[in-house]
């Protein structure tokens, strides 16, 4: 290959994480060698290194010395915030977490749902709200939408064991995201399910996320009163 054509650092870059997408390489396995790499793409190898060491802090591979390169089990992509895993969030703050599935069904995506994706038409999704607890209180309400245009997958999974956060972040690593922070008065459902007095100031986080262009899901954190946000990077 000359060097018209050969790769640059963000090809080889890009064509890894499509990898690491695609579950050609999934979360836990070792990558090939960089000297591997750069062969079956005809780069060089310092190419390869450069590549390794953009994905190393994107959060989505992980190297060590003498142990060579791993998609990490629990991938996450930097951006202005990294997604959390709730579960380990919970038990990181020395409690014991617990998680309840409050509903899953399938249905139209309203306007402003549509509006997150950047979405022209209707489209059926699954809509699913759970309930994370620590130590047996409420924490953090989540009402997720996931496309499974993009995420076929979530649909064998048992969301009354696994929420849909944890299972996003092991399986889905995204390629972009938009996160949103805001506050809103305790009512109705939120106030309800967060046992939070009626009129009382909740934090929300709400994030999208997608595979290229394709949208994976967005979805509404709402904390109970006293939340406090852990530094995700």
């Amino acid at each position: 290959m000359n060097e018209e054509t050969r790769l640059s650092w963000t090809d080889v870059r890009d064509e890894v994480r499509a990898r690491i997408l695609n579950r050609t390489y999934a979360p836990g396995d070792r990558l090939p060698r960089d000297e591997d790499i750069a062969s079956e793409l005809g780069c060089a190898r310092t190419t390869v290194h450069r590549a390794m060491q953009d994905l190393t802090l994107a959060g989505l591979v992980e190297r060590k010395r003498k142990g060579g390169t791993h998609v990490r089990t629990d991938p996450v992509t930097r951006a202005t915030f990294d997604i959390p895993i709730t579960r380990r969030e919970v038990e990181q703050r020395g409690s014991k977490y617990n998680y309840q599935l409050i509903s899953r069904n399938f249905e139209a995506s309203p306007i402003s749902i549509m509006a997150r994706f950047g979405l022209q038409t209707v489209a059926d999704m699954l809509h699913v709200k759970a309930l994370h607890l620590a130590d047996n209180r409420p924490y953090i309400l989540e009402d997720r939408w996931i496309d499974t245009r993009s995420t076929p997958e979530i649909l064998e999974v048992d969301l009354t064991r696994e929420s849909a956060n944890e299972w996003l972040v092991r399986n889905k690593p995204y390629s972009r995201v938009d996160v949103r922070f805001s506050a809103i008065n305790a009512d109705g459902e939120n106030a309800d399910y967060l046992d939070a007095p009626t009129g009382s100031a909740l934090f929300v986080i709400e994030r999208t996320t997608w595979i290229g262009p394709s949208p994976i899901t967005t979805v509404q954190s709402v904390a109970a009163p006293g939340y406090q946000l852990v530094a995700q990077g």
